[in-house]
């Protein structure tokens, strides 16, 4: 079927291109850079530069991987409209092509499964998460529930909304372990604060996986936790990355100097949530690497090669 992907040339967004061709499926990618994106994409994709230019090419399924790097900036006030918006704005614009659809042809997409974020919980502290715990109020709560609030008026046309909620996405060449790995690999990496914030993460092949399981499956619909079953806190994260390396981890980063580097964003840094995936596990969806230590073993290597 046709598939149309917004940021389909990221990090998650390149694996999923690649796996959705190889299953049959024709690619239909919005980017900014065509050009750009087309060098990353398989052949054959249709790029174009908005989501409205496929109304004359109606996708049957959306998969909505926008936005901008949450981590990338200090949340100025500038910043964080910019994150929304890059959400937001995005997100909107697949509810209009999804009205237009619908009102043209009778018939809006099937599906849309739209990204949102461990964010959506905020703070949670040491407290088992699922998808029906209540959220703590917090710019990443908001700027997720604003998210996952417009995708949902795709309801309204007839189709089904999924709402992901991620954690770390962890594999070669991006993502959390490259900017992790740089002082690990020199032994000077460290627990954030006193480590005990917890750290939900999913191996890429795992969350591309729980993609095409969600694309299928007609019953399921709402939100879904898409992390590992394992989540572990930022010391045990720190623990298991060094010793796969085979390098020390000795080099705590107080938490004061990370609010003083980072100022409000350093909240990513130093909470978190044991977040689960109860939903995607009850639905019978099987994880290739539901621990840390194989994630990482899989990633990194028996002898703690490079990436």
């Amino acid at each position: 079927m046709r598939v149309l992907i917004t940021g389909g040339s990221g990090f998650v967004g390149q694996r999923l291109c690649l796996h959705l061709k190889q299953a049959g499926h024709r690619l239909q990618v919005v980017s900014r850079d065509p050009g750009s994106a087309r060098d990353k994409l398989p052949g054959g994709a249709d790029i174009r530069r908005s989501v409205l230019d496929f109304v004359d090419s109606p996708p049957e399924a959306i998969i909505n991987l926008a936005g901008e790097p949450i981590a990338a900036k200090r949340w100025s006030d500038e910043q964080k409209n910019r994150l929304i918006d890059s959400r937001v704005n995005v997100t909107r614009d697949l509810v209009m092509l999804c009205e237009q659809l619908q009102q043209a042809n009778g018939q809006a997409p099937r599906v849309m499964i739209s990204g949102s974020a461990m964010g959506y919980y905020g703070d949670q502290g040491q407290a088992e998460v699922t998808e029906q715990t209540p959220p703590h109020d917090e710019f990443a709560h908001r700027l997720c529930k604003r998210w996952e609030d417009t995708a949902s008026e795709a309801a309204d046309f007839g189709t089904r909304v999924v709402l992901l909620r991620t954690g770390l996405v962890l594999d070669q060449g991006g993502g959390s372990l490259e900017k992790m790995l740089p002082p690990f690999k020199l032994g000077l990496g460290g627990r954030f604060g006193d480590g005990r914030q917890y750290m939900p993460w999913v191996h890429r092949e795992d969350l591309v996986r729980s993609i095409l399981f969600l694309l299928e499956r007609d019953e399921l619909e709402g939100p879904f936790n898409g992390s590992a079953p394992h989540p572990v806190t930022n010391a045990e994260f720190t623990r298991v990355l060094a010793k796969q390396l085979h390098r020390p981890a000795v080099l705590p980063v107080p938490a004061i100097a990370l609010e003083t580097a980072f100022g409000e964003m350093a909240r990513l840094l130093l909470t978190g949530a044991d977040m689960r995936p109860a939903r995607l596990l009850e639905a019978g969806f099987e994880f290739r690497y539901p621990t840390l230590e194989s994630a990482l073993s899989a990633i990194v290597g028996q002898r703690g090669r490079l990436l």
